[in-house]
């Protein structure tokens, strides 16, 4: 029985920043029922506060409780890893915050991680340094894989394609935290107490959401609101548990189980 939710944020509540229809109530419902849940994001730049005050803007009743980020699910890995570490960041402020919550050192003086993230305003003196850091023995770590990122102007090179030129500059590949990296699913139902096989991910895209979703044990749904659409599906040799027009379907299927 599904008791819990991973729901994507990006196509699957929200399309250009605006509520795709039915998901404020949708939300509203299981906040209402106390149902637990998580609004899960590769985006790394904002802290849980501020993506949870952008989409209470748009009218959803969700605290920064209820956000879990690839930051956030980075700053986890360090901490199992090696706490009380330090590190190099080249990203914005959510990946810093999320770092220092955990009591990781931020340095550029003998760095034990080099930590990539989002930031709309990459620097070559913080790539460059990035690189030689990593060169030098750092451990590299990306908060996700994500080759591009929307912006007004379109689209702009993100944490995976800076990731691809580090790696390509040094000969040492990143480790990738978010999605579709199944660490950062297991850490949100560990944030959630509650376990896979009760859960259910609700995605816009095959090769992040889905995958993410097969690959952790969950049950998994797939949204037309957003990337993906029925024709893309044939691309892959896997398939969602569900496919549903938008996430205000969701209700009918899971009662239907």
């Amino acid at each position: 029985m599904i008791t819990a939710h991973l729901l994507d944020m990006d196509g699957v509540l929200v399309r250009g920043g605006q509520p795709i229809a039915g998901s404020v109530d949708y939300v509203a419902g299981l906040v209402a029922t106390g149902k637990p849940f998580q609004i899960f994001t590769n985006n790394s730049r904002f802290t849980p506060e501020d993506h949870a005050e952008r989409l209470r803007a748009v009218g959803f009743p969700v605290a920064s409780e209820h956000i879990y980020t690839s930051a956030l699910a980075t700053a986890r890995f360090v901490e199992l890893q090696k706490p009380g570490s330090s590190a190099y960041v080249i990203g914005d402020h959510g990946l810093v915050e999320a770092l220092r919550g955990v009591a990781c050192r931020i340095t550029v003086v003998a760095p034990d991680f080099v930590v990539l993230g989002d930031t709309t305003s990459y620097h070559y003196e913080q790539i460059a340094t990035g690189a030689e850091l990593v060169a030098k023995g750092a451990w590299f770590l990306a908060t996700n894989p994500d080759a591009t990122g929307p912006t007004e102007r379109g689209f702009h090179p993100a944490c995976g394609a800076v990731a691809a030129l580090i790696e390509k500059a040094t000969g040492r590949q990143p480790y990738f935290v978010g999605k579709p990296n199944p660490f950062m699913m297991r850490s949100a139902l560990d944030r959630l107490g509650v376990s896979a096989a009760d859960t259910i991910l609700v995605g816009d895209r095959m090769d992040t959401d889905v995958v993410a979703g097969l690959e952790s044990g969950l049950k998994t749904a797939l949204v037309l609101t957003g990337v993906s659409t029925r024709a893309d599906m044939e691309r892959f040799p896997f398939r969602p548990d569900h496919v549903i027009e938008r996430l205000a379907d969701l209700g009918k299927v899971i009662r239907m189980e």
